[in-house]
């Protein structure tokens, strides 16, 4: 069966927060990028008789992990985070932007295939918009992060950040992934590689 994705929009930044099961009913479910709103992610949680048993987190931008500490302590989810994101974290936290301290228990270097919620995750590294940033991918499921958007891509003008790292990035999904797999991303809504690949007016130099 198709993986269930619930999308949630949190944050001022209007962050994708999603909630992923194996299939309708699971009792288990991986949480992608809880940037905020960790209180109605619980209740919903509770409503659909779910409990969230992993954090998945893709990068350490404030609007990605807001909500990663409030939601591990209230679930006791483990959190997989990408090994080399702690920076990026401190740098918004010198922003003066509040991210409350938490546990990391699975450090990612963005080569593992693990098991989580139910369902067998595979992480990509795809730097270029923060240099330690993942992609999770799952049943014909991608979730880029900040990485590739519908109809654009990420932000390349903060520290850490790079053009020409993040087109390699890109191309690397397009190489390993098929044409149709559909794109979770950060913000906006979904779409799929091949459409990207194909109308995206940031990847031209990939369609030369």
């Amino acid at each position: 069966m198709a993986l269930v994705v619930e999308r949630h929009t949190v944050t001022q930044a209007q962050s994708n927060c999603y909630v992923v099961r194996a299939e309708r009913g699971a009792s288990e479910a991986a949480v992608i990028d809880p940037g905020g709103g960790a209180a109605e992610l619980r209740l919903d949680l509770a409503r659909a008789g779910t409990r969230a048993t992993a954090i998945l987190v893709t990068h350490g931008d404030y609007d990605h992990v807001g909500a990663v500490a409030e939601l591990a302590e209230g679930t006791g989810a483990e959190v997989y985070f990408p090994d080399g994101e702690q920076e990026r974290m401190e740098m918004n936290r010198q922003w003066a932007v509040s991210i409350p301290e938490f546990t990391i228990d699975v450090l990612l270097q963005g080569d593992e295939t693990f098991e989580a919620a139910g369902i067998e995750w595979q992480t990509v590294s795809i730097p270029g918009h923060s240099p330690a940033h993942v992609a999770f991918h799952a049943d014909g499921c991608l979730f880029s992060g900040d990485l590739l958007f519908a109809g654009s891509v990420g932000r390349v003008d903060l520290p850490g950040a790079d053009w020409e790292t993040l087109l390699t990035s890109v191309r690397t999904l397009t190489e390993r992934y098929p044409e149709d797999t559909i794109v979770y991303p950060g913000h906006g809504p979904r779409t799929t590689l091949g459409g990207e690949l194909a109308r995206n007016p940031f990847l031209a130099e990939l369609r030369a």
